[in-house]
């Protein structure tokens, strides 16, 4: 069989997500930033580790300067073969212009659920590219609204 009914999605979504009883998430998910200038992070994010000596490990290209820090995330419960965050995730002021470890430039192309807060650090658990990059400097603010961030298996 190749396809799963919305039931299983759903189910699955919110197992992964931490909603209901099916419940294997860590008591916090997360999400981490990622900046990218000539491909490669997508790739690192699908097999790569946290690491950042390589441009096969997503750890190269997730933000590490401007105070930047992952952030906390939750989700609704699942419909339709998909999950919204439920509430708004700002991230800190940066107090210098994003960058990442491979030095990819302050523009944020991509974002992860990941289940740790500590960058070099932990698993990915879902990843994406942003519908629109965000160019982040000095005094500005990255957040993701309330429900703007979709989970989907659909």
């Amino acid at each position: 069989m190749s396809n799963a009914s919305n039931y299983i999605e759903n189910e699955l979504l919110d197992h992964v997500l931490g909603e209901g009883s099916r419940n294997y998430t860590p008591a916090t998910l997360y999400l981490a930033l990622f900046a990218e200038k000539s491909g490669g992070v997508v790739a690192a994010l699908e097999s790569g580790d946290a690491t950042t000596g390589s441009t096969a490990n997503w750890g190269y290209y997730e933000i590490n300067n401007g105070s930047y820090a992952r952030q906390a995330v939750n989700f609704n419960a699942a419909s339709s073969g998909s999950a919204t965050n439920n509430g708004a995730v700002p991230f800190p002021q940066a107090s210098a212009n994003y960058d990442s470890a491979g030095s990819a430039g302050n523009i944020v192309t991509h974002i992860a659920i990941v289940d740790g807060n500590v960058a070099g650090a932990g698993n990915v658990l879902f990843y994406g590219a942003l519908s629109v990059s965000k160019t982040v400097t000095t005094g500005d603010t990255f957040q993701i609204n309330d429900t703007a961030l979709t989970v989907s298996l659909a």
